[in-house]
């Protein structure tokens, strides 16, 4: 996690903000039990991620459109863009880990890494 973490650090945003900025990019709109859930946080900690992003105008909260009790929480266009930014250096990291590992214990890692992280106690 070091050169993730030194490119995160660069670019302002920590592990968590990333990892749920790249969950809402890739769906239209989620609510916040939704995000928490798809990037393994737990609700109270992804509230101050949320106001975080808020403030940093990568994302935004609005009432969700059939139920006012709820939040939908969409990104934004300077959120896409500070993703799109950062992409470039995320996937040379990830490929300098592929040519270290080799594809097979690459695929084998993140498959051991997914069941864990389906792993509920």
């Amino acid at each position: 996690m070091g050169p993730i973490r030194a490119m995160l650090a660069d670019a302002g945003v920590t592990e968590q903000q990333w990892r749920v900025l790249r969950v809402i990019d890739e769906h239209d709109a989620l609510d916040p039990t939704e995000i928490a859930e798809r990037s393994c946080l737990l609700l109270p900690s992804l509230t101050r991620i949320l106001q975080t992003l808020v403030d940093k105008d990568y994302i935004n909260r609005m009432p969700h459109p059939t139920d006012g009790r709820r939040l939908q929480i969409t990104i934004t266009q300077d959120g896409r863009d500070f993703l799109a930014s950062n992409m470039a250096e995320s996937e040379r990291i990830m490929a300098g880990f592929q040519q270290h590992l080799g594809n097979e214990k690459l695929e084998t890692l993140l498959d051991l890494l997914n069941q864990l992280d389906g792993v509920k106690f």
